[in-house]
């Protein structure tokens, strides 16, 4: 009985850190190193196209957070192909990797402090 108990406690430990390693915030500079590094990234910015038509990353793909197809944009994706996802500062970027967690993709990055931390570093934006 000990041993299923010790068993199920490190079964629901691994389990989270499993859960914890497949959404992840980072900052501009290791951002902008996974982009660099890992060619398979798929870069979604979830502003709208407004926001984007205004300055974006280079090669980021707009899929509107407040668009009523947003969720199926979302499905369109490889969900074995690691997606870094960004918004102006964080929120929608949030929940749209929260929600791409929920759908089944396996490694979300989330650019912390979203656009304007990253414009703000001096990163290289598209106009």
């Amino acid at each position: 009985m000990k041993n299923l108990l010790l068993f199920l406690l490190l079964a629901s430990g691994f389990a989270c850190t499993q859960n914890a390693a497949a959404q992840s915030k980072i900052k501009p500079d290791a951002f902008e190193q996974m982009l660099k590094t890992d060619k398979t990234a798929q870069l979604i910015d979830v502003r709208t196209p407004e926001e984007f038509a205004s300055g974006h990353l280079e090669n980021a793909r707009n899929f509107d957070y407040y668009a009523p197809d947003f969720a199926k944009k979302l499905g369109t994706l490889d969900k074995n192909k690691p997606v870094l996802v960004y918004c102006a500062v964080g929120g929608r970027s949030g929940s749209a990797a929260a929600q791409l967690k929920q759908m089944g993709f396996k490694n979300i990055v989330d650019l912390d402090g979203g656009y304007r931390a990253w414009s703000g570093a001096g990163k290289k934006v598209i106009k």
